[in-house]
């Protein structure tokens, strides 16, 4: 006979088979104060720290000066992992693991060195003593207080927000999410995005933006450092909830550009935007009409793994730009990614093929008095955020102009 293995418990944390874990958070581990509270879903909630490094004095080869982006010149990324406060590693923040310091070669370059003990053993920040150990034998060591998990109506955004520093992006995310949660993780497309944000300053500056899919809302606090309104739009209750925590975590970044964010719900699947005032996040008559009178941007990162969502996303592009009373110009990011597939028993990029096609369909059309002109950006921008640059990131700029 054939035992049936026992259901799961409803609260036992599994993970299924179409889980899916975005590779920045490899980048950007928290060894401190990693999960913060559990979501209205029970999801665990983690706070990564993401470091703006055109206001960081340490790089000093890459040209920038603290409020000045335009003097920065393109180099080499630096290393992607960071310390558990999202600072450069050998920093003064966070890692707690082990320290490093600075020494010199036979050729009088500064290199990185373990710290060693007397002797010559790797000195390991040891577990702290017990509080309750009143007659130490060595000197002390730090306590460590963990964060205390939190509730989600609990509100622990307000104090934290007014003391973060200007340098610094704070993010609350899931981790390892099925794949219709993965907007509540942030994915490399975004920050790259927000790399590109910083650099063109002039397209933003003042503007009405609207951000599609816009997950954690990194892209959209960004934006809002130079942009006068950002609608910050996606689906789903919880995951706009987070939006708007990752708002109020970073509110100083957008009140030092005087730039105000919205974070109001845009399904791609519904022709109209939501009025109806009892549903979370829907749009007043007012806000409407400030969109379609002024909004000159639109910008979407990492939405492109569904086909189906894919033709969505494009169709509210064209629907968008078609009610925009101004020209409009819509940046998108995207990543290649590579997957072998038993159906071609190769390596493919299917949902990356169909976005392409999508935007050679795009650039066709010739739908009333627009056209689309779609062109690649050069992604040869300086990188301002920590995170592995890699090949297969690309941006797309699509410009809606009006037929002559």
């Amino acid at each position: 006979m054939v035992q049936l293995a026992p259901a799961a418990a409803m609260d036992e944390v599994t993970f299924r088979s179409d889980t899916v874990l975005s590779d920045v958070h490899l980048y950007t581990p928290n060894h401190r104060h990693l999960m913060v509270r559990l979501n209205s879903v029970g999801q665990p909630v983690f706070l990564s720290q993401f470091k703006l490094l055109w206001s960081q004095d340490s790089w000093t080869d890459s040209g920038a000066k603290s409020g000045d982006h335009r003097e920065i010149h393109t180099k080499e990324p630096p290393p992607a992992e960071t310390s558990s406060t999202g600072s450069p590693p050998g920093s003064d923040h966070g890692n707690e693991g082990f320290s490093l310091q600075a020494g010199a070669d036979t050729t009088g370059q500064e290199v990185a060195e373990a710290q060693l003990d007397e002797d010559g053993d790797l000195d390991v920040v040891r577990r702290p003593r017990a509080a309750s150990d009143s007659s130490p034998a060595g000197p002390l060591r730090d306590k460590v207080h963990p964060m205390i998990l939190a509730q989600e109506e609990d509100d622990v955004v307000g104090e934290e927000a007014q003391g973060s520093p200007h340098d610094i992006i704070r993010i609350e995310h899931t981790m390892a999410t099925p794949l219709e949660d993965v907007g509540k993780q942030v994915w490399r497309g975004a920050l790259l995005l927000a790399d590109y944000i910083l650099f063109r300053q002039d397209l933003f500056r003042g503007c009405t933006a609207l951000e599609l899919g816009a997950g954690t809302g990194l892209a959209s606090i960004i934006a809002a450092t130079m942009a006068r309104t950002v609608y910050c739009t996606d689906v789903g209750a919880d995951l706009l909830a987070m939006c708007q925590r990752n708002i109020a975590l970073n509110s100083h970044l957008a009140a030092a550009g005087g730039g105000v964010v919205k974070v109001k719900e845009l399904d791609w699947l519904k022709d109209d935007l939501c009025t109806d005032p009892e549903v979370p996040f829907s749009w007043s008559q007012e806000e409407i009409s400030d969109l379609y009178d002024h909004a000159t941007i639109l910008f979407a990162a990492e939405v492109f793994y569904d086909d189906d969502l894919t033709d969505a996303v494009f169709k509210t592009l064209s629907r968008l730009a078609h009610r925009l009373k101004n020209a409009c110009t819509a940046i998108l990011s995207v990543e290649k990614r590579l997957n072998f597939t038993l159906r071609h028993l190769d390596v493919t990029c299917e949902a990356y093929d169909h976005f392409r096609s999508c935007l050679r369909a795009l650039e066709r059309l010739r739908d009333g008095n627009l056209r689309f002109v779609v062109e690649p950006v050069e992604a040869s921008f300086p990188q301002l955020l920590l995170y592995e640059r890699i090949r297969q990131l690309e941006l797309w700029k699509i410009v809606a102009e009006p037929v002559t």
